[in-house]
């Protein structure tokens, strides 16, 4: 079975995951910290509640694919295909009663990031890419997504969740990249990898990433014309530290000031 095959699977995934969390979104609910004392992690009964929806869809209609999910843990994660899910990326924004949040669903083939959907049910976004294309689906009506072609980091917009993700040698190289550019942003979560997609940012720069923060987004921003690796260059599929750019000339300016 062919990625392009899942698309109509990953699009159901989303519908029904947003129709389980929206009820929590803006309303009175139970927030739990799951730092245990450390940074404040929260989660919610939203969270918990779009996961377990994914997760039911999934072992119904795939049984033998593996599902890594934030909430609930690894099932099967050495077959061949499988599913990332975070049911709301961006936790905070979604407490705060802030819409830019979203729902990420990321399938691997071999551990390679083969599509990916951010489902903003709120406002009624989809951002989906399978590494070769990207399209939109909203208020707007559909379109194929590409990203912007700023090439000098000068003339570039960029985008982290909170320059309080950096520490030590990490502050420091992140501090070399946002000097240079244009106009820097905070916020936005998975928001951020997104509207890179779309050609209104130029840079995201991230530090601290689990494999649900941003396995969906890199065939997004892929299929978009983008480029997406850890700020040594490698595969970001992993998380950590996460540099994604509108293309190749502005990536590696940037992974130069890294660098140091």
């Amino acid at each position: 079975m062919s990625t392009v095959d899942f698309g109509a699977f990953i699009a159901e995934l989303a519908t029904q995951s947003g129709q389980a969390i929206l009820p929590f979104f803006r309303a009175h609910h139970a927030t739990e910290d799951k730092s245990l004392g450390g940074v404040f992690d929260p989660v919610t009964e939203a969270d918990r509640a779009g996961e377990n929806v994914m997760r039911h869809l999934i072992k119904r209609s795939f049984p033998a694919h593996g599902v890594l999910g934030e909430e609930f843990g690894n099932e099967n994660i050495d077959a061949e295909y499988v599913w990332v899910l975070d049911p709301i990326d961006g936790t905070r924004a979604f407490i705060s009663g802030i819409p830019v949040w979203g729902t990420l669903i990321g399938l691997t083939r071999g551990g390679v990031p083969v599509y990916g959907m951010m489902h903003q049910p709120f406002t009624g976004e989809r951002y989906s890419g399978d590494g070769r294309q990207a399209r939109y689906e909203g208020p707007n009506g559909p379109r194929v997504l590409r990203t912007r072609q700023i090439t000098n980091l000068s003339e570039a917009t960029l985008m982290t969740t909170s320059p309080g993700l950096f520490k030590g040698a990490e502050a420091e190289a992140y501090a070399r990249v946002e000097s240079q550019v244009r106009l820097p942003r905070y916020g936005c979560d998975c928001y951020a990898y997104c509207m890179l997609a779309a050609g209104h940012v130029d840079l995201v720069i991230e530090s601290g990433l689990k494999p649900y923060d941003i396995v969906a987004l890199i065939p997004i921003i892929e299929g978009a014309g983008g480029i997406v690796t850890s700020w040594d260059g490698g595969s970001a599929a992993g998380g950590g530290t996460v540099i994604a750019a509108g293309n190749k000339t502005l990536h590696q300016a940037a992974l130069s000031l890294l660098a140091g």
